[in-house]
């Protein structure tokens, strides 16, 4: 699939579930009521969205856009171990911002690129083919997406919120509401970014302690700790290839259970 086609499908998968949310009167059996929305009467008794609502959504679905990819892929995880590294290193502002967020985009196309491909082979292509309605691209898109998601979703996180919301455990994935699983999984990645985050704050955490001690020792209490352990770390990260093995660990991660 070329990389047209696939950010067109990363698009599509990020802006049908705002349609869906936002215009449930699309189907008449949906779960959500949100009658002020009308739709309009087609030929051969199908109704569809007006042009203007259409064009409404769609520029909802856009601003939406970043905020989505936020919680529904693994964009959170990757930037905020990154950015634990950064401050482990104590290199300040370096990397700089953009650089962090370009690598973590690029990472999480990486990673999703599966599961926009399946969106694009089950719900964007037919849907431009004319062979399923909006309805039925939403839902098929919603359910790849809420199966990534599951899939890196802790038991414990997901019955938290199914409490919060008043619900009991669910029979099987399929059964677990959008609504459910979008904060179970934020939750879980916040888990597990902290976890990896802890793990390489250790060795420069030990730099830091064993050059504060021999400062200490030989009465330099004036000089700072920091700017004498900040070559020592970036020389066992270099040694180390650190930026290879963290980036692996973190594809890695998103191919195990949570």
């Amino acid at each position: 699939m070329s990389a047209r086609r696939l950010i067109l499908a990363s698009v599509f998968a990020c802006v049908v579930p705002v349609l869906l949310f936002a215009v449930p009167a699309f189907a008449q059996n949906s779960p959500f009521d949100f009658p002020v929305l009308k739709l309009e009467g087609a030929p051969g008794g199908n109704q569809t969205l007006s042009l203007s609502l259409q064009t409404l959504i769609l520029m909802t679905g856009l601003t939406l856009l970043p905020s989505l990819l936020l919680v529904t892929t693994s964009f959170t995880r990757i930037i905020i171990t990154l950015s634990i590294l950064r401050q482990a290193l104590g290199t300040q502002q370096t990397p700089p911002n953009q650089v962090l967020v370009g690598l973590a985009l690029f990472l999480t196309l990486f990673v999703m690129t599966p599961t926009f491909r399946d969106i694009n082979d089950r719900a964007f292509v037919p849907y431009s083919q004319g062979q399923i309605g909006v309805e039925e691209a939403g839902t098929r898109s919603i359910g790849i997406l809420k199966s990534f998601m599951l899939r890196q979703t802790r038991e414990s996180d997901l019955l938290a919120v199914a409490e919060l919301r008043g619900d009991r455990a669910y029979e099987s994935p399929d059964a677990v509401p959008f609504a459910v699983a979008v904060p179970a999984f934020i939750m879980s990645e916040l888990r597990t970014a902290f976890t990896i985050g802890f793990l390489l704050f250790l060795p420069f955490l030990v730099i830091d302690m064993v050059v504060a001690s021999v400062l200490m020792s030989l009465g330099m209490m004036m000089l700072s700790p920091m700017i004498v352990s900040l070559p020592f770390k970036l020389l066992l990260f270099v040694v180390v290839n650190g930026w290879s093995l963290t980036v692996t660990s973190l594809v890695e991660s998103f191919t195990r259970l949570p």
